[in-house]
């Protein structure tokens, strides 16, 4: 179901709303998008580009000859991918959205690069944030409390 969402970079200088489907996300785990957002896949929406409203326009980064990385020059978020030229559509990554808590993956795409070990994490210990003392410890230095 097409829903509108809200996003945008870490420092909040770019700005967006997009209608999307939360249900249609996917994860690519080509070399390209793996080094362009620093992990070992990235999680991506489609839109359509008349679907995506910019409040504070994203810089743009040639990634390749084929294809540009919106993102924030001030703080470094990655925001998405698209195809230069005549595409109509666009990727917003996950991370950015407001909210990324409606997304579900439902395919990978760049599977030659692939990092299984990555894929089910399940079995391994979780530790929250707030439950490492020295991180707690530095952000309340700073007189403020673990963010979410």
């Amino acid at each position: 179901m097409i829903e509108t969402k809200t996003g945008g970079c870490q420092c909040g200088r770019v700005r967006y709303s997009a209608k999307v489907d939360p249900a249609k996300a996917y994860l690519c785990h080509c070399r390209m998008c793996q080094r362009a957002t620093g992990g070992v896949a990235a999680a991506f929406v489609q839109a359509r580009c008349d679907e995506v409203e910019w409040e504070g326009e994203p810089d743009f980064y040639a990634s390749s000859p084929i294809a540009e990385r919106p993102f924030c020059a001030h703080c470094g978020t990655p925001i998405g991918f698209r195809f230069t030229g005549s595409g109509d559509h666009m990727d917003l990554t996950i991370g950015s959205f407001d909210d990324p808590s409606d997304f579900v993956p439902s395919s990978h795409a760049g599977a030659e690069s692939l990092h299984e070990a990555w894929l089910d994490t399940s079995s391994l210990p979780r530790t929250r944030t707030d439950e490492i003392p020295k991180l707690v410890e530095k952000w309340r230095s700073v007189g403020r409390d673990v963010p979410e």
